[in-house]
């Protein structure tokens, strides 16, 4: 699936050329700032990458009134410039397309990252109709994932200029962080997560809605969710796991999974924090998290061994997963006060 649509600007977005317009800058293209509207509002986010002075951009958000995640305007090439707002967007070259009406940019691109979907105007045009456009669930998250976006930016920006340490900020940002069981209004939601997450997912692989829409009314586990916003923006569901549960032993948590969105902001360190807590008051005496062990990952590897949360590298199984396990005896890790924990979300 293709999340994020890079377009340029001239002769794309824009019916002209920006920087040769001399008394009126050019319109939005009607056809292509409209295609750019609806996958935005299929939850793929827009983004732009031009040869143009930084300003040019704010123009194009004006007259297309779309809300762009990131925006990349200089002189540089275009390569390096959708490099960095993968970066940015913490996105797989894969999950991009990128639109240009210039044959030479276009080739520029496809040989450097050949993984990045490159498309002409006449076929970006096309694009809604193609299956990779098109989410298989869409839901209230996925509508205002660009709004989202534009909340991180302002907030990655009030935390470059604070001083103090990333949990002071996290406080002074106003951060909520809700963990509570999951019902089946948040099934859709659960199900797209599981799709969209690769660097923090344990299991790496999609769960279907049945399944989870099972496991959501099953007695023998749990399905918390985590909701987290603060003073920048809602970013509702981010975040799920699934426990296993027994009546002693070790806990199952075959599921782990967490919005790149929330990362750094407390929201995973909290949920493991929950599961590790839950499982203790239920009286196991140990939990485990299998987690498949790729190269996008290691994010989550990271925060499973920041909990207390092990694995030995001889370990790993001929599935390529490997079991986090810890000992639920002791210190274990602590809730914030600014998460508050509910019998239900």
């Amino acid at each position: 699936m293709i999340k994020c649509v890079i377009w340029d600007i001239d002769n794309t977005l824009l019916d002209g050329i920006y920087l040769e317009a001399a008394d009126q800058l050019p319109d939005a293209d009607r056809e292509l700032a409209g295609v750019a509207r609806e996958l935005a509002s299929r939850g793929i986010l827009q983004a732009l990458a031009s040869r143009n002075p930084p300003e040019a951009a704010d123009y194009v958000q004006a007259v297309t009134g779309l809300e762009f995640a990131a925006a990349e305007c200089g002189w540089e090439s275009k390569a390096e410039s959708i490099e960095r707002i993968a970066a940015e967007l913490q996105l797989g070259q894969d999950a991009m397309a990128f639109v240009d009406d210039d044959m030479l940019e276009r080739a520029e691109v496809s040989a450097s990252l050949p993984d990045v979907v490159v498309l002409t105007p006449e076929e970006a045009a096309d694009a809604p109709n193609w299956p990779q456009f098109n989410p298989e669930v869409i839901t209230a998250e996925s509508r205002h994932r660009g709004e989202m976006y534009a909340a991180r930016r302002r907030r990655e920006s009030a935390a470059q200029e604070f001083g103090g340490s990333r949990e002071e900020f996290l406080r002074k940002a106003g951060t909520r962080i809700t963990i509570g069981r999951g019902s089946q209004q948040h099934v859709p939601r659960l199900h797209e997560l599981s799709v969209r997450t690769h660097q923090l997912n344990s299991a790496g692989e999609p769960w279907t809605q049945d399944e989870l829409a099972r496991l959501v009314e099953s007695g023998e586990h749990v399905v918390p969710g985590v909701m987290l916003a603060d003073d920048f923006g809602d970013d509702g569901l981010v975040g799920a796991a699934v426990m296993q549960t027994h009546p002693a032993g070790a806990y199952q948590v075959p599921l782990v999974m967490m919005s790149c969105r929330a990362l750094g902001r407390g929201a995973l360190d909290a949920l493991l924090a929950w599961l590790c807590d839950a499982a203790a008051v239920a009286g196991a005496a140990e939990i485990q998290v299998p987690c498949l062990v790729t190269q996008r990952n290691v994010p989550m590897r990271l925060a499973l061994a920041a909990a207390g949360l092990r694995a030995e590298p001889a370990e790993v199984a001929p599935d390529g997963r490997a079991i986090f396990s810890r000992r639920l005896t002791g210190q274990l890790p602590e809730l914030p006060a600014y998460v508050e924990v509910r019998d239900r979300l």
